[in-house]
């Protein structure tokens, strides 16, 4: 058995070794391990503090978003007790009854009859769409497009129409061998509106004639008491007022189920009918 000096020994010579081994280690390190594994320890707890709520730049983004958060309660607070707050009306979609080359708009509000007349027939005048072309006229009172009741009151006619007549219709031009005027109106269907227009066939050419270029004079005043005939456009009934040399001054034609156009061409009333046919096949 070995004595407690020889055990002595043995443990001295084992530390000693071993702190032999280390310095050896710390010597070879030339990779760096140690300062590694040091480095890494400091970056570890960098990053600690980093991520801490007690470091300054967290607690700046807590504050920020906190005050982010009472804004926005602030809002909806705001807009659930304010509930009578005014809002911007959308304004409703301008839609064509049919395709125009150029649209126009003129405010009326203002204007007497004569006065909207004259401004209609210089526009159909002076169209400058290419040939074939449409030009639609509008008519606007503070700036909203007026509708088919509203313009036979501005204009004091004597077409009545009753509630199933709807309130949309095109005032316009067709660009042709000459600049022809034209009135289109949409109807839920021509039974609703046809007595209305056989009871205006009185009064259609002295409501119109100024629309469509047609001055009231000695030579034309026969025309305020002269009969519509039946005819046929396009192969569409209509109602035609001829002059003495059997010239047509104005019609009106039942272009379809649901539509009915005022002009003084055939050819005016031809591109619109085009036109109307091309507008149900879109949709």
């Amino acid at each position: 058995m070995k004595t407690s000096s020889e055990k002595t020994n043995v443990e001295n010579k084992i530390v000693q070794t071993f702190a032999e081994d280390m310095t050896q280690v710390l010597e070879d390190d030339k990779s760096g391990l140690i300062k590694k594994i040091i480095h890494g320890e400091s970056e570890r707890e960098k990053e600690k503090m980093e991520l801490s709520p007690e470091s300054k730049k967290n607690k700046l983004f807590m504050y920020v978003s906190f005050i982010f958060i009472l804004v926005a309660m602030g809002t909806i607070l705001f807009f659930t007790l304010n509930k009578d707050i005014s809002t911007v009306p959308v304004a409703e979609q301008f839609v064509p009854l049919v395709f125009n080359d150029k649209s126009t708009f003129f405010e009326v509000k203002n204007l007497k009859k004569e006065e909207i007349e004259q401004t209609v027939s210089n526009e159909v005048l002076r169209t400058e769409v290419k040939a074939g072309g449409v030009e639609g006229i509008y008519l606007t009172a503070d700036k909203k497009i007026i509708g088919l009741r509203k313009f036979l009151t501005l204009t004091e006619s004597n077409l009545v129409v009753n509630e199933f007549v709807g309130d949309d219709f095109l005032l316009g031009a067709v660009k042709g061998e000459t600049n022809d005027f034209f009135i289109l109106m949409k109807v839920r269907s021509l039974a609703d509106i046809f007595p209305g227009l056989r009871d205006w066939e009185n009064k259609m050419f002295l409501d119109l004639s100024l629309f469509f270029g047609v001055k009231i004079t000695p030579e034309t005043k026969y025309l305020l008491t002269k009969d519509f005939e039946d005819g046929i456009v396009q192969n569409q009934n209509a109602r035609i007022l001829y002059d003495a040399e059997k010239k047509i001054v104005m019609m009106y034609i039942f272009a379809d189920e649901n539509s009915v156009i005022i002009t003084g061409t055939e050819s005016a009333a031809r591109e619109i009918m085009l036109r109307l046919a091309s507008s149900r096949v879109k949709k």
